[in-house]
């Protein structure tokens, strides 16, 4: 199985809005997929796009798991820190990712090995696709409450 994973946070990373998306395939055919909000600086959370990242490897894995599916997986993304971290290539510094990266760890053991790989991300666009349609979702509910928020903090591209 291959499991691509995108997130994001904008208009500002830190402290805008996060979200993730991912799709998992098994021999092309899709088996599972998902995408939503990890949270806003606007509501008041303390999100970054590596933390919607890592929140993206986090749902596609448990998903899977949930469907039963515990074969060999290839987590694919175009994070290289989550990517380099999750190979054992950088250490986890940052005190907000230490949870998450704790957790795809834990998860990981749950398949019958993981490997992790960085691909471009042009690579990507299908986790990417998800990770915006989320965001677009919430700007739907929320775009006022958005514009001003972000444009008070200076932000010209909201």
């Amino acid at each position: 199985m291959i499991l691509y994973f995108d997130g994001l946070c904008e208009p500002i990373n830190p402290g805008g809005v996060a979200t993730y998306g991912f799709v998992a395939y098994d021999r092309r055919k899709q088996m599972a997929v998902g995408y939503g909000l990890v949270g806003a600086g606007m509501l008041g959370d303390n999100v970054s796009n590596n933390i919607a990242e890592y929140t993206g490897i986090v749902k596609g894995m448990e998903s899977l798991l949930a469907a039963g599916l515990c074969g060999k997986l290839e987590v694919r993304g175009d994070s290289q820190l989550a990517i380099r971290q999750l190979q054992g290539l950088y250490s986890v510094r940052a005190p907000r990712l230490m949870p998450l990266h704790s957790r795809v760890v834990e998860l990981a053991k749950g398949f019958r090995s993981v490997t992790y790989k960085w691909v471009p991300r042009d690579l990507n666009d299908a986790a990417d696709a998800l990770s915006r349609k989320a965001l677009e979702e919430f700007l739907a509910k929320n775009l006022d409450g958005y514009m001003e928020y972000y444009r008070s903090r200076g932000q010209k591209r909201v």
